[in-house]
């Protein structure tokens, strides 16, 4: 761990021993010895303004204070909604606010929900997991203790002026899962008089990148997790991966960038060649690899190179098309990584969403008209790296602050993390993520899983990770918009011992909704082989 960090655990750590120790109401913590009696409304209201002391959370915070209690009906029984918030060492930090829901008729089992970009608003829990089917009841209503928090600041967006403070970057980074859970397992002792049989996580994005953690870091806490395109490496990805778009669009005043028109002209060629070849044209690109090999981005290219307008690429353009597809080698790691992976701009990506841009030059990064990759780059460089509001982001270079970089590395990003622990306690994983996310790179999820193989060895991994990836899917939209129950089954695994094998799933885009897809495990992909092109039966999973 780095000097800044160890630093300030220690400093938090100390404080945390000075601080008296709170403790659950008396007649509350004496019910749940006796084994608690049914959950009522009374039960619940009962919860406001109860203290958590501060030694049942494992890492620092000065406690924990009940703030509300709500006894809520709906179907599956009625439910008492929780919100308090864990305490800060640091007085100045934010506090983390959490909310725990607490069913009438437990299942016995507890499942933590993941945020969203850099948190900043309560996880209330309440909602379906991401890609859940519509058709199916809430983990609450199924009878799931259901808990989030806000990661311990709030914010809109990608606002990372949290970053500012120590404590409120570690709660981000790594922590505040850890002190939700352990807050949450108090309240559920007080209310049911018991632990969870099994507790999981789910999470999409950054709560993919919080379930590794949960997975990797807290494996004694979790059964069992589910992590969708996880942004296991933030560090990377924004000052990395970030700084190659950035270099890429920006580059010579802004001489290869890439408007809304040529962007739309790049993707409906990459389409028009690519669709066809995993063996049906149906607006899906399942054949990453052969795509690769299908289009050649020289096809675009402007008479002679020259910028002739909207119709074509002029060989500036044309290298920043490369420049992002390549990725890039920093020259230095970040958690034990250099490689800055490429964008799907050449094997799916539609950039429709995470945009290229509408302006060649950055003034506002916050205001939606710049690359959705360099506004990320300067949130990060500007509060949490250097820590410098008025930074000049696009003249700013990583080379300059690389020892603050691994730092902040070892406190966001999970790519170093052992998962050693998480196989010895037989922890299972289900990861998934889409093969046309231009927000968060499927080959940066491909290469968490490619180091975690080297690391461990396939046939451990087999035992406890499984890598689907889902071809036509964005950052949970796309082409493709996938759904299926990934919760089932992750239980059936952890419960059961039934692993998962090849599973299906389904599209929810209006046009196109009900067609399904088998979900193949990496490095397989879905070849149709004739049949119904809206069938997961008509499809095999291949390799070529």
């Amino acid at each position: 761990m780095k000097k800044m960090h160890v630093r300030l655990g220690a400093m938090i750590l100390g404080l945390a021993l000075a601080t008296t120790a709170l403790a659950a109401t008396p007649a509350m913590a004496a019910q749940a010895k006796q084994g608690a009696p049914p959950l009522t409304a009374e039960r619940c209201a009962a919860l406001v303004g109860t203290q958590v002391d501060a030694a049942r959370i494992a890492l620092p915070t000065t406690g924990a204070t009940i703030k509300t209690a709500t006894w809520a009906t709906e179907a599956g029984g009625g439910q008492c909604r929780v919100v308090g918030d864990i305490h800060p060492v640091d007085p100045t930090a934010p506090a983390i606010e959490f909310q725990v829901n607490l069913p009438q008729n437990w299942n016995a089992r507890a499942l933590q929900f993941g945020g969203g970009g850099y948190d900043g608003s309560l996880v209330t829990g309440l909602g379906r997991f991401p890609q859940q089917p519509a058709s199916q009841p809430t983990p609450l209503q199924q009878g799931f203790v259901t808990l989030g928090s806000d990661g311990g600041h709030k914010g809109v967006g990608f606002d990372a002026s949290f970053g500012l403070n120590d404590e409120a970057l570690l709660n981000y980074g790594q922590q505040s899962i850890k002190k939700t859970h352990d807050a949450a397992m108090v309240l559920i002792d007080l209310a049911y008089g018991k632990n969870p049989a099994y507790f999981y996580f789910v999470g999409f994005s950054q709560g993919g990148h919080e379930a590794l953690d949960a997975a990797g870091r807290y494996s004694k806490d979790y059964d069992g997790v589910v992590a969708g395109t996880p942004t296991y490496n933030v560090t990377m990805m924004h000052a990395g991966i970030g700084s190659m778009y950035r270099d890429a669009l920006y580059r010579d005043g802004g001489v290869g960038w890439i408007n809304p028109t040529e962007r739309a002209l790049i993707v409906s060629s990459v389409y028009a060649a690519c669709d066809p070849i995993d063996g049906v044209a149906d607006g899906i690109i399942s054949d990453t690899e052969g795509c690769l090999d299908a289009f050649d981005i020289q096809a675009l290219r402007c008479a002679d190179g020259a910028d002739t307008g909207d119709t074509c690429l002029s060989d500036a353009q044309i290298e920043t098309v490369d420049l992002i597809a390549a990725g890039k080698d920093l020259g230095f790691e970040i958690a034990g990584n250099s490689y800055a992976a490429p964008g799907p701009i050449l094997t799916g990506g539609t950039y429709d969403r995470f945009g290229l841009g509408t302006e060649p030059q950055p003034h506002n990064p916050m205001n939606g008209t710049e690359a959705f990759q360099y506004t990320v780059l300067d949130a990060v460089s500007k509060y949490i790296i250097t820590r410098d509001p008025t930074l000049d982001t696009p003249n700013w270079q990583l080379d300059g602050w690389i020892p603050r970089i691994q730092e902040v590395g070892q406190i966001m990003d999970a790519t170093d993390v052992s998962f050693q622990q998480a196989y010895a306690k037989k922890v299972k994983v289900l990861m998934y993520t889409g093969m046309a996310d231009d927000g968060v790179s499927p080959y940066n999820t491909i290469q968490f899983y490619d180091r975690l193989v080297a690391d461990l060895g396939q046939k451990k991994v087999d035992k406890f990770l499984r890598f689907y990836t889902v071809p036509g899917f964005s950052h949970g939209f796309g082409p493709f918009s996938a759904s299926f129950d990934s919760l089932s089954v992750l239980r059936a695994w952890v419960e059961n011992g039934v692993e998962p094998g090849q599973l299906t799933v389904t599209d929810t885009n209006a046009a196109t909704a009900g067609r399904t897809r088998p979900l193949c495990e990496y490095p397989t992909w879905p070849r149709f082989d004739g049949g119904d092109p809206a069938s997961a039966s008509s499809f095999t999973c291949v390799t070529d």
